[in-house]
Parts: structure tokens; sequence; C-alpha cells
């Protein structure tokens, strides 16, 4: 049955045209989520996710924090979950509209090659991909409503939340928590963050044989 869904999935993706709006809406939301404008000092900055997001709480010299005085406990955890709502809300915001412009036809066209070849999912999961690099929260967000919306099977979803789950928003964290680290490593962080991109997908992979293994083994299951 996967397949079957998974045959009329690409086949409707074939057949749907994708409008310079579609195009336009993927570049803006691949630049939005990609991080890629998020140090920048110019009015690009502007169009990054986290830019628009913005900062709040208890200002420390240059830095901005919402953790109590005096250690942490269950109110901090609650105050930091609660930080999720705004991306997930300003995320499912965008992508609804870019979705209505032809935002994820077009991320299906483009990405369609590499993830077959790569991770045997479809193209669109492009736009999640991307916002991993940068967002964990975004990226499991935009995975759930594909899988809802019956755009990726549930062996696909299997397979990108292998690839999401380690080392997940692997620029922020590699830079973030790991910013300590970072004088003393001997690689430089590109080299970094390129070595976890590549053990994400081998470990991607690992799940993706083994559900077909799965399959072969279990054909009654299908």
């Amino acid at each position: 049955m996967s397949q079957n869904i998974e045959h009329q999935n690409v086949k409707e993706l074939h057949e749907q045209k994708v409008t310079w709006k579609g195009w336009l809406s993927l570049l803006f939301l691949v630049v939005c989520f990609s991080g890629v404008f998020a140090h920048s000092d110019s009015f690009l900055r502007a169009f990054d996710l986290t830019a628009l997001l913005g900062q709040f709480g208890h200002a420390e010299g240059a830095k901005v924090s919402l953790q109590g005085t005096g250690g942490s406990g269950a109110r901090e955890a609650f105050v930091l979950a609660l930080t999720m709502a705004p991306t997930t809300m300003i995320a499912q915001g965008l992508i609804e509209v870019c979705q209505h412009l032809g935002a994820l036809t077009a991320a299906g066209k483009l990405f369609q090659p590499f993830f077959r070849v790569l991770l045997g999912v479809p193209g669109v999961v492009g736009l999640a991909f991307v916002s991993s690099f940068t967002s964990s929260d975004v990226g499991a967000f935009m995975t759930k409503n594909m899988a809802d919306e019956k755009l990726i099977t549930d062996d696909h979803r299997t397979i990108f939340a292998a690839y999401q789950y380690a080392g997940s928003a692997t620029i922020n964290n590699t830079i973030g928590s790991g910013a300590a680290l970072l004088p003393i490593t001997l690689l430089p962080v590109g080299i970094i963050i390129g070595l976890i991109i590549v053990v994400k997908f081998i470990g991607a992979n690992i799940v993706r044989f083994y559900l077909v293994w799965h399959h072969r083994r279990h054909p009654e299951a299908e």
C-alpha cells in the first residue's frame, strides 16, 4: 500500500506545473530556514527566521537569557519549552502561505533526484531538510504535516526522522552548544558540520535498508 501511495504522489508531482510564484516562494523558504543570513549585517538578515523571531528575556551584558537567578529547575524548563511556540507558529504561517503559492511542488521537483538516491524519500522533504540545519522543531513539524497530508509514507517518515534525530539542528547546536569546544578542535567548523551531516545520512540509510529487509521478511505486513 505504501508503494501505491508513493507512485501516486510521484505521478501527481510530475503532472503539476510550477509557476514563478512557486519557485520564488521556495527560494524564500530556503533562505528563511537555512540560516544563511543569520549573521549578516545587511538588510538580508530580515529574511532569516531567527531574526524574525527576535530575542527577549533578561539582559545580561550582551547576552539575552530566560534563565532565572540562582540555578535551574522545572520553571526554566517550562519557559524554554514555551519559547518553541513562536517558532512553530511563524513557521507554520510561512509554510502555509508558500505552500499555497506552490513552494512544496517546486521543492518536490527540485529535490526529487537528490533525496531519491541518498535517502530513498520524495523530494518534497527538501524544505524540512533545509530547516533541520538550524531548527529541529520546524523540521519535525514539517515532517509531521507531510505525513498527515499523505505526501510521504510511514517508511519515508521513519527514514527521514532517523536523519533528523541524530545531530538535530546541526549548525545551531554545533556553533551554539559546542562553542566551548570549537577553539580547541583540530578541524575547521565547516568540516565538523560536514562530518555530522555525512554520519546523519549513514544512520538514515541504515534505517532505510532495515525497512527494506523487514518488508521482504514480512510481506504480509504490507
